[in-house]
């Protein structure tokens, strides 16, 4: 099990910048595939982005392809996840979750451990 906090979410104009921050407890951080998703009101929770244990393979959502950047690094416990070229659509809580399997990363259902999220709003 790992303990997550998201931090950095805000209030941004469209075409701005954020970056999100996600800091893991305990000592196996590096055995999880990490990824981002997002919940708009009303609407389920989407995957945004994923890394692998090491770094090298990321996955993206579409809709933020060419747009968000997510890394990590292991030795800090976190993840990160730059937002760039912002849209009102982008609006939503934003969660970090660790994946102990790595089978789909896309998948909500094969992630085991959530933080808390944090609110990205883009004001148009």
């Amino acid at each position: 099990q790992v303990q997550l906090v998201e931090s950095g979410g805000g209030l941004v104009q469209a075409g701005g910048s954020l970056r999100l921050s996600c800091v893991a407890s305990g000592r196996t951080f590096r055995s999880y595939v990490m990824g981002w998703f997002r919940q708009a009101p009303g609407k389920d929770r989407e995957f945004v982005a994923a890394v692998s244990w090491s770094g090298t393979n990321t996955y993206y959502a579409d809709s933020v392809k060419g747009r968000f950047t997510i890394s990590r690094d292991n030795a800090k416990n976190t993840v990160w996840l730059q937002m760039n070229s912002l849209k009102p659509e982008d609006t939503a809580v934003y969660y970090c979750a660790a994946d102990p399997t790595g089978r789909d990363p896309s998948a909500v259902r094969e992630y085991s451990d959530w933080g808390q999220g944090t609110q990205v709003t883009v004001s148009s």
